[in-house]
C-alpha cells in the first residue's frame, strides 16, 4: 500500500499487519528505488514475519519517477530526509530504523541521537556499505567503533562493499550484531551452485533473525 502524496511529504509503501508491535522503516540504497525487486523482496519476507515494514524514497531517487536523472548526493545531506520520515511516520510501538546500503548507512549516522532520545529501540542495515567497492582504505565505519544503539547488520560474506574477512578486522561496537549470510552478495543473493543455498534461503534466514532480534529488544 503507497500513502502520502503531498508536497513535501514521503510516500511510504507498507507491508505486514497494522497493529504489529514492531514497525520497521527502511531506506533504500544509492541506486535501487523503493519498490526495487531487493527492497520488495525484503520487505515481504519480514511481513511473513509479523513485522509492520515501511519504505519510503529520498528525493533524488523520486524525482527520477518524473523523468528527472539526479545522482545519488552525499550521503550525509539525505539525513534530514531521513529525520523527516520518522516525524512524519510517527510509528507507534516499537520503532526501528535502518535500510538496504546507503539507507542503512544514513540511519546509522542518526540512530544513537534518536536512540538517547528513546524514539528508537534500534537499527536494521541490510549489506551495510563498509567501503567504497576497490576502495578497502576508504572506511566507513568511525562512528560504529562507539555505537550505542542495539544494531543488527545481515551481509552476504562476499559483498563486494565488506566481505566477512574484511569486517573480521574492524573495531566496531559491542551492540552491533552481525549475521553473515554464506556467499551472499550485497542483495543477500548466494551462487547456489556454490554455497547450496537460494535466495529465498536467505530471504528467510534474515527476516527470522531480524523478527527475532527485533522482538528481543527492550521497549
Amino acid at each position: 500500500m503507497l500513502c502520502g502524496s503531498d508536497a513535501g511529504m514521503a510516500d511510504f509503501l507498507f507491508n505486514g499487519p497494522e497493529n504489529a508491535a514492531v514497525t520497521i522503516l527502511l531506506a533504500h540504497g544509492a541506486g535501487g528505488a523503493m519498490d526495487s525487486a531487493s527492497m520488495t523482496a525484503i520487505a515481504e519476507a519480514l511481513a511473513v514475519e509479523g513485522l509492520r515494514i515501511v519504505r519510503f524514497e529520498f528525493s533524488y531517487m523520486a524525482a527520477r519517477r518524473s523523468g528527472l536523472r539526479k545522482p545519488p548526493p552525499w550521503a550525509e545531506t539525505l539525513i534530514p530526509e531521513y529525520q523527516a520520515a520518522i516525524d512524519q511516520l510517527d510509528a507507534k510501538g516499537k520503532l526501528i530504523i535502518g535500510g538496504k546500503s546507503m539507507g542503512g548507512r544514513i540511519a546509522s549516522m542518526i540512530a544513537d541521537d534518536l536512540y538517547a532520545e528513546h524514539r528508537i529501540a534500534g537499527l536494521v542495515c541490510l549489506g551495510y556499505p563498509f567501503h567504497p567497492i576497490g576502495k578497502p582504505e576508504q572506511l566507513r565505519t568511525a562512528h560504529l567503533a562507539d555505537m550505542k544503539t542495539p544494531m543488527l547488520i545481515v551481509q552476504g560474506t562476499r559483498d563486494p562493499f565488506g566481505t566477512s574477512d574484511e569486517v573480521a578486522t574492524y573495531t566496531l561496537s559491542k551492540a552491533i550484531d552481525i549475521l553473515w549470510l554464506p556467499d551472499g552478495d550485497h542483495d543477500l543473493k548466494p551462487r547456489q551452485r556454490v554455497s547450496g543455498f537460494t535466495a529465498k534461503d536467505h530471504l528467510r534466514t534474515m527476516a527470522e533473525r531480524v523478527a527475532a532480534w527485533s522482538r528481543a529488544l527492550s521497549a
